[in-house]
């Protein structure tokens, strides 16, 4: 992504907190003649509008190693991160950032280093069908966000994003269990559709792992329990086809009736 679109949508607010509107690269790249912090961070400043994120990476991480007891070290710092982030260079931004966190846990651009981390490992985000510690660690660090600073923008979008990086978590359990019901382990296949059910109820997912309990338990031949899961996804779903397809395996048993309690009763059964 373009440099001036990521500046938009991802560190706006983080270059402003930190005032500026005019870690981990070999220090040996640049030979080591001392500079003001002010030229230092304006070179690295020009770097990155010229999108020579090498360039600017160096002349930031110059500055704390110069003046590592000057204001301009601190917002050096975070701005190195950035940089990274920018640069695709996540591991490197995520190991910037935990610095500044530990060095500067009272900053008022705390959040924003918070908040950066987390969307770094956001961004690392892989398909389903690959590990996903990643996304694990993204909903962690998202989560830490929402939680130490409520109320903020960056809280607000990390709540955004948590919702999706649980569809993902969702979403893998669910390849999982389809991979074990194709199979015909039926039981391991079940056990994968009730993490859906139990673990992750805001997703997109939980109607498909209903209706796959439901095929699940009709092939072990456990017709009450599968009427009860049918029932649980009709009282919440209704209008999904899911539930349509669900209602057609069992040819109406049982879910014909719309007695409420009933349904109410099933309800916690499955959560």
């Amino acid at each position: 992504m373009k440099l001036s679109g990521r500046i938009a949508t991802i560190a706006a607010a983080g270059l402003l907190s930190l005032g500026i509107l005019s870690g981990c690269s070999d220090d040996e790249s640049i030979p080591y003649v001392e500079r003001p912090p002010e030229e230092l961070y304006n070179t690295a400043l020009d770097a990155l509008a010229a999108e020579d994120f090498e360039t600017a990476t160096q002349n930031f991480e110059e500055v704390d190693r110069q003046h590592p007891y000057s204001i301009w070290a601190t917002k050096a710092q975070l701005m190195a991160a950035y940089v990274y982030y920018l640069d695709d260079e996540y591991d490197e931004a995520v190991i910037a950032l935990e610095r500044f966190i530990d060095l500067h846990p009272g900053s008022p651009d705390a959040a924003y280093a918070y908040y950066l981390r987390g969307i770094s490992y956001y961004e690392q985000i892989v398909d389903v069908g690959r590990d996903q510690k990643i996304t694990r660690l993204a909903l962690d660090s998202l989560q830490e966000v929402a939680r130490r600073f409520p109320g903020t923008a960056y809280a607000r979008d990390a709540d955004l994003k948590i919702d999706l990086t649980l569809d993902h978590l969702a979403g893998k359990e669910m390849e999982i269990g389809r991979f074990y019901q194709n199979k015909g382990e039926l039981l391991a296949a079940i056990n994968r559709y009730k993490v859906v059910i139990e673990q992750f109820q805001t997703t997109t997912h939980v109607p498909e792992a209903l209706h796959r309990v439901v095929e699940c338990y009709l092939m072990l031949g456990i017709t009450d329990e599968a009427q009860t899961t049918g029932a649980v996804l009709g009282y919440n779903y209704p209008g999904s086809e899911w539930y349509a397809d669900s209602y057609s395996l069992l040819e109406g048993r049982a879910l014909a009736q719309s007695d409420e309690g009933w349904f109410s009763s099933l309800w916690s059964w499955a959560f």
